[in-house]
């Protein structure tokens, strides 16, 4: 058996024995923590593979690149079907921008379902966004996390009088994206409820290369 299967069965092992041993609130952060362990491992042991993926530049062309994401996606609902999780009903949503540097599951290194995930462009809100984030505290959201992060490219294009001009819709979105967060938090259902204090929303600024949430 090689040194990172050794790894892997060794890490489940003790998050098993961690569950069967430990009731105890210490118990469950050692099981959740190694939970997000294991997570990171697989990550690592993916990360190095984009070679296998391609071999020659020639092969990174749009039907290729979809034959190879179907063929993920094959791999990936079978271990799901082997092992099914379960279902929960997310308590917070998650405003992030669609950098792919960010992965909102390292960002709280929980793989639970706990989250609804909005993507959008430097985190602008749209009416569409609102209204489904409305949808979700409706229906039993209790956190909003609105975040923005370092090295933002929407950002960085508003800034740009050149990308300015190459991309006026976005560089409009970007201004405006402080207006549309006070226009959201306006809302009557929404305002209500942070009243009362059955939701809260959060302001955090991403630290890209770390992904630790600063609040703002």
């Amino acid at each position: 058996m090689s040194k990172w299967k050794w790894i892997v069965v060794g890490a489940i092992g003790v998050c098993l024995g961690g569950g069967l041993l430990l009731k105890t609130d210490p118990g469950r952060e050692l099981q959740f923590l190694l939970g997000g362990a294991l997570v990171n491992l697989g990550y690592r042991m993916q990360d190095h593979l984009e070679s296998s993926d391609f071999d020659h530049e020639d092969d990174i062309l749009p039907e290729h690149v979809w034959k190879e994401i179907q063929s993920q996606n094959r791999l990936a609902a079978s271990v799901r079907g082997t092992f099914p999780r379960t279902p929960r009903h997310p308590l917070v949503a998650l405003v992030v921008c669609m950098d792919a540097r960010l992965d909102t599951n390292e960002l709280t290194g929980d793989t639970r379902k706990y989250y609804y995930i909005i993507r959008t462009a430097g985190s602008v809100l749209s009416e569409r966004e609102e209204e489904m984030l409305e949808l979700a505290v409706q229906n039993g959201v209790k956190l909003i996390v609105w975040t923005t992060h370092t090295d933002c490219a929407a950002e960085h294009a508003a800034s740009s009088q050149e990308q300015r001009q190459q991309y006026p819709a976005l560089a409009k979105a970007v201004d405006e994206r402080d207006a549309r967060l006070v226009e959201f938090l306006a809302r009557p259902v929404i305002a209500a409820r942070i009243a009362d204090g059955s939701l809260a929303v959060k302001l955090v600024n991403i630290d890209t290369m770390t992904e630790r949430m600063i609040p703002r």
